[in-house]
């Protein structure tokens, strides 16, 4: 009897080391990745418009390598690292087209003014006091942050002291172009416009072929520039492959200054000086003619359109509805903190979305679908990114975020694009994954102290309002 038990345990024994042993051999089989993101609502923003309930994500190094149903992809790789993403939308994170990161530092300092009123009265005068590369770096990295929780991972910035900026980005781990904004009169970084393009040189030569930072030439506008800046800045970003970043057409006083002075339009003027083209992102858009849509959609100019900024000025709304049916490339941007006033861009989208609808008297303009695909794909398109990033594709970089839905206000999802666009607040963001890296996880950044950076600005904005409060008491 006993002799019978052995024999039992014997084979039971066998069975078990050759059942442990195939199935090592099948995770042998398996290839390796660094991160897997498993079970999740995977909204790929593909031209296909491919979407996956029960989807998955392999990454390797800084690029998606696969993307499908979860029990495809983890029968096929293994990974350092599994993020369980049960009840969550997975999807590419947002591009933010035109911004100015640093005005943080500025938000609420003046509202409810016009556009020339805001600019030349208030935030002019201010830049040329508070503006200088700690303030930017500093400032930066508060819209950096704010700009991760609310899931954007590539930014589009037109400041001064890019360095900083680029170094931050670099700290953190985001994406972005850094554009050094050029003006016919002394800015905080430089006393003349050479002094900008010598700084922007330093900045090609530091961040060459970086895998995050990209360099930009800004010039400020038509009105603030004169045309032999804007020929000499564009000679020079075509020479050195530079996208070059300007507002254009932002407001009914600028088409009236130009058209004054040169018997153009904005559009028509800087076309008639050879500097439109697809390296060109033009900031804005809201004054437009029908022959200007058609010199933007033949230019192949991209269109960062800025709708919550723009409704806050009162200066007017972009007509995107028309510049898409022409086939131009339209992205999102949020501008600064100081005239929108967040960098929410999911905020924006939906804003965009229903601004649209409502100057149109067409609930059918700007759907759900095309609002998401404006404001990541489309951004990346402006940028000149749609190769690396703006969809959830093989071969891309792993620009992505991931978004809880477990909130009242996003229960229940029948559409998980409407939900996207006219649900979320832009907090439910819990997971960012930029180039590949965790930045973000459970709602925590991983590679800044936040509560440090938000003090600074604090302090920074004491200072200001000190020195206000001084004036004020010196002038009575």
């Amino acid at each position: 009897m006993k002799k019978k038990n052995y024999v039992i345990i014997i084979i039971f024994l066998t069975l078990y080391l050759m059942s442990c042993n195939n199935n090592s051999g099948n995770n042998a089989n398996l290839e390796k990745v660094d991160i897997l993101i498993i079970n999740g609502i995977v909204v790929t923003v593909d031209a296909e418009g491919n979407l996956y309930k029960d989807g998955a994500v392999a990454i390797k190094s800084d690029k998606i390598v696969a993307i499908g149903k979860t029990n495809e992809i983890i029968s096929k790789y293994s990974a350092v690292q599994t993020i369980e993403a049960k009840g969550k939308i997975v999807m590419p994170g947002f591009v933010n087209t035109h911004t100015h990161m640093a005005m943080t530092i500025f938000r609420g300092i003046a509202d409810d003014l016009y556009l020339q009123d805001w600019l030349m009265k208030y935030i002019f005068p201010v830049e040329a006091k508070y503006v200088n590369a700690e303030n930017v770096k500093i400032g930066s990295q508060l819209a950096m942050i704010e700009m991760i929780h609310s899931g954007t991972t590539c930014f589009n910035t037109m400041y001064f002291f890019q360095d900083e900026v680029a170094k931050a980005a670099k700290s953190i781990g985001m994406r972005g172009i850094v554009s050094e904004s050029l003006i016919d009169f002394p800015t905080p970084n430089s006393k003349t416009p050479q002094e900008g393009i010598d700084y922007i040189k330093g900045l090609i030569e530091t961040y060459k072929d970086d895998s995050l930072i990209t360099v930009g030439v800004a010039v400020h506008s038509p009105y603030t520039c004169q045309p032999e800046l804007l020929v000499k800045a564009k000679k020079f970003a075509d020479e050195n492959n530079l996208i070059y970043h300007i507002h254009v057409a932002e407001t009914q006083w600028e088409v009236d200054t130009i058209m004054k002075a040169y018997k153009l339009t904005p559009v028509q003027y800087l076309d008639s000086l050879g500097v439109l083209s697809e390296s060109v992102i033009a900031a804005h858009c809201v004054w437009l003619t029908d022959e200007d849509i058609k010199i933007i959609a033949e230019r192949k100019v991209g269109v960062a359109h800025n709708p919550a900024c723009n409704m806050k000025l009162a200066s007017g709304v972009a007509p995107i509805p028309q510049l898409l049916e022409a086939k131009a490339q339209v992205g999102l941007g949020t501008d600064g903190a100081a005239s929108n006033n967040n960098l929410n861009m999911i905020e924006e989208m939906h804003v965009m979305s229903l601004l649209h609808k409502f100057t149109s008297k067409n609930p059918t303009v700007m759907s759900d679908e095309l609002s998401i695909r404006i404001a990541t794909f489309g951004g990346a398109e402006v940028l000149g990114m749609k190769d690396k990033i703006g969809s959830l594709e093989v071969g891309k970089q792993a620009d992505i975020i991931l978004i809880d839905t477990d909130n009242a206000n996003t229960v229940p999802i029948y559409n998980v694009y409407s939900a996207i666009v006219y649900t979320l607040l832009g907090s439910e963001v819990c997971d960012v994954i930029i180039n590949g890296k965790i930045i973000m996880r459970n709602n925590v950044i991983l590679t800044i102290d936040e509560a440090k950076v938000k003090e600074q600005v604090r302090e920074i904005a004491k200072k200001i309002q000190d020195d206000n409060l001084s004036e004020k008491v010196n002038s009575n």
